[in-house]
């Protein structure tokens, strides 16, 4: 069984993004800063005073497109303004979204805002946006077993990755969200973009419900990201010994962040 996680970007890249979406090999695939504009495709643009980018008006919708046979399930945060093509200003739902193959039943669902609660933005703030974990239980049948797979897009802070009480506090919400979402004999895995640095206590509440971060100090992140710190993306396993593969793959390049992927 093989578990990806990627920041898509919004789609930024979407020319190299989609055909890598629909060429990489994952039974349950999870993407953040996912993006669903109603009534809109192609492109809009994407700007919170401190930054201006090019996103897909609706990635969630082009995702099912180039896998049209997975099961996918998006988690919006928060919504807010986008300008389209024709200088349309509409309204752009943000989030997560996990995808599980045909082959892999999903028998259980649950999510929880981890910081904050849901904000319809009049215009985006660059800071304290809410932020949701999703947390997707499957059949794994070639393994006679369940896996448990949670998500999250961590909080974002202008003043740094560095630990916080509301850093803090979103990993007790997460530790909460895993142990609800799971069931004994369960295979977790917590995947993302955390926001972290290495050695965040954040490592330390999740280890306490029994999970084993797998990245470390690695570098997370693409030449498409040019500020020096190069730690953001996660992922943590509840059993170390099945784990058969794990890697941070650093081509093909379709975000500002590298993929993570994990077999066993």
């Amino acid at each position: 069984m093989r578990i990806v996680s990627l920041n898509a970007w919004g789609g930024a890249m979407f020319d190299h993004l989609a055909p890598w979406l629909q060429a990489v090999d994952a039974d349950v695939l999870c993407l953040q800063e996912m993006t669903r504009t109603p009534g809109a495709s192609g492109w809009t643009r994407f700007e919170d005073g401190e930054r201006s980018l090019p996103q897909r008006a609706n990635l969630f919708e082009d995702v099912r497109a180039l896998r049209p046979t997975d099961q996918g399930f998006l988690l919006v945060s928060d919504a807010g303004p986008v300008t389209d093509d024709h200088a349309v200003r509409r309204r752009q739902d943000f989030g997560i979204a996990t995808f599980a193959g045909a082959g892999r039943p999903v028998v259980g669902l649950d999510s929880s805002f981890v910081h904050g609660e849901f904000v319809d933005h009049e215009d985006w703030s660059i800071d304290d946006r809410p932020r949701a974990a999703l947390a997707t239980r499957v059949a794994d049948r070639a393994g006679d077993r369940f896996v448990t797979v949670v998500q999250l897009h961590g909080l974002r802070d202008p003043a740094g990755k560095q630990d916080s009480p509301a850093r803090r506090a979103q990993a007790e919400r997460l530790a909460e969200l895993v142990e609800r979402a799971s069931s004994p004999g369960d295979l977790v895995v917590v995947c993302g973009d955390l926001n972290l640095l290495p050695g965040s206590e954040t490592f330390a509440v999740l280890e306490k419900v029994g999970l084993t971060d797998l990245v470390g100090s690695a570098d997370t992140r693409t030449s498409a990201y040019t500020k020096p710190s190069r730690h953001a993306s996660y992922l943590l396993v509840s059993d170390p010994s099945a784990v058969k593969n794990f890697e941070i793959l650093p081509d093909p390049e379709v975000s500002d962040h590298r993929a993570l992927m994990l077999e066993f």
